[in-house]
């Protein structure tokens, strides 16, 4: 409990850096002292309104390499801002170490407040401890090697020419989200590491290079492998779609496959945050409620700094109804917010039926500790169905909905009494698994003893075809990439039966 003090830190919105700099010492009291987080050492920045827009187009990073898409991006958002049609976060929070915290010039001292106690120890503490981003990321070589990745993709489109290399990244971008390794690895990347191997690599093919390589003859045409021999040594089924091409397309040059394994280690780097986008935001907001309230327990914020704080508060945690105009699905925000408060009353205050569904926390008295061991070891689809209680199922009103094709009227299929709890809880934790949302495609095998097809397939799941727009896009990119047809079947997961069949031919002048 913190002690009383009749000296505000701060009247009026007004702040120097020396404020700045008392406010974090305060909120650092209480989230290491009372809260018990364990954090990387902060880095704060302050900025203005275009660096923040900036930041938004760049994905947030500090450094990050050029691509017009990010340049398209930023008039859209300022365009946006400057009508009034969108607002613009306080904060912007990179997962490195140190972590690196941007606050913007124009925020009130509360503002700044909420901002650090939000970002500077929530997310913090959130990202060094997850397991999720311990298993995926490297917070000490994030920076280093996005300086590497800057400097690489310019010094390519010094030497193979601006075009080329938009091209190329283009390619990557729409594979992106098929860029990722999904399952748990045994060590963590090091990605300092990987751009001294990339040196490496480059340093000896140049000191190898001799032109009299290409007067060499032709070896005699091989015998045919077999189809199981030729899976095994390309390592299909592959779900890593850049990781494959990366390593297997026969028309790519040295520093285009560089590029390919950059853009596919930045997409894995953010894979963490798509996973836990519950978790993440509602452990932040609970730190800024928990720190901000003893602050003001305190005396350290004064009345109407409080009530500034309250607003901003429950703007963040708003949640239309589903019958509102303004509903856009379920606010990560308030649902992890939610869920964290109703694990703090469970541990102090449990009801008979809390007892029942969660024995090992019910009246165990330490919320923080027990949220301490949540954060860590959780992501949303384990959380939700782990952690979403009867009582929040009520106090939301949240009901599920089944919408099949072939039927034209929508049915009820549980609602928040006795026999709907788990299916509401377990359709609530599907619909954060991304694995589940993100369409199953994976590279199942080559023609190489053809026309050097590459073939694909879709499993379907609940008969959700991929739409014809964006599978026409996406596959015409990974055919330039590989430089050969693309064939896609789109199958059914359990029976096998197949929907349809796409088929791509690269385009004259791709990147493969």
């Amino acid at each position: 409990m913190s002690v009383r003090t009749d000296t505000p830190l701060f009247e009026g919105s007004d702040w120097d850096f020396d404020l700045i700099r008392r406010i974090h010492d305060a909120v650092e009291r209480i989230a290491l002292g009372e809260m018990k987080l364990d954090i990387y050492p902060n880095q704060i920045e302050v900025i203005t309104v275009e660096q923040m827009l900036d930041a938004y187009a760049s994905t947030g990073m500090p450094l990050f390499y050029k691509h017009w898409s990010f340049g398209k991006q930023f008039l859209a958002n300022e365009a946006m801002y400057r009508k009034g049609l969108r607002g613009l976060a306080y904060e912007m929070v990179i997962n490195s170490n140190p972590c690196i915290n941007y606050i913007m010039q124009e925020n009130s001292a509360t503002m700044q407040a909420i901002v650090i106690a939000h970002a500077a120890f929530g997310h913090n503490h959130f990202f060094k401890n997850n397991y999720v981003f311990k298993q995926w990321t490297d917070a000490g070589g994030i920076i280093d090697y996005l300086e590497f990745a800057k400097r690489y993709i310019a010094s390519c489109e010094e030497r193979y020419g601006e075009q080329a290399v938009e091209r190329l990244l283009d390619a990557a971008h729409a594979l992106m989200n098929q860029g990722i390794h999904r399952y748990p690895r045994v060590r963590a990347r090091d990605l300092l590491a990987e751009a001294a191997r990339e040196s490496e690599r480059r340093a000896y093919q140049e000191s190898i290079y001799d032109d009299l390589w290409r007067t060499l003859p032709k070896k005699a045409a091989q015998a045919p492998v077999a189809v199981d021999q030729r899976r095994h040594a390309l390592n299909l089924p592959q779900e890593n779609i850049l990781y494959f091409l990366e390593k297997s397309a026969p028309k790519l040059a040295p520093w285009q496959r560089e590029i390919l394994r950059i853009i596919r280690l930045i997409a894995q780097y953010f894979y963490p945050q798509r996973q836990t986008k519950v978790m993440n935001e509602g452990a932040a907001t609970y730190c800024h409620y928990r720190i901000m309230t003893a602050l003001h327990e305190a005396g350290r914020l004064t009345d109407g700094s409080f009530m500034e704080f309250l607003q901003s508060h429950t703007n963040v945690v708003y949640q239309p109804m589903f019958d509102s105009g303004h509903y856009g699905g379920l606010n990560p925000y308030a649902l992890g917010f939610g869920i964290m408060q109703d694990i703090g009353r469970i541990c102090r205050e449990p009801t008979d039926e809390d007892r029942i569904w969660f024995p090992d926390i019910a009246g165990k008295g330490d919320a923080d500790g027990v949220l301490r061991h949540i954060w860590a070891n959780y992501r949303d689809e384990s959380f939700l169905v782990q952690f979403l209680s009867p009582h929040m199922i009520r106090h939301w009103r949240l009901f599920k909905l089944d919408d099949h094709a072939a039927d034209p009227k929508l049915r009820v299929d549980a609602i928040h009494d006795e026999r709907g709890y788990r299916a509401i809880r377990r359709a609530l934790a599907l619909h954060h698994d991304i694995g589940r949302q993100e369409p199953d495609i994976q590279i199942v095998d080559v023609d190489l003893a053809g026309d050097r097809k590459l073939i694909l397939e879709h499993s379907v799941s609940d008969g959700v075809l991929l739409a014809d727009g964006d599978v026409t896009a996406v596959l015409q990119h990974l055919a330039d990439l590989w430089g050969y047809e693309v064939c896609l079947a789109e199958r059914d997961r359990e029976s096998g039966r197949e929907y349809r069949q796409h088929r791509v031919q690269p385009r004259a002048g791709s990147p493969g």
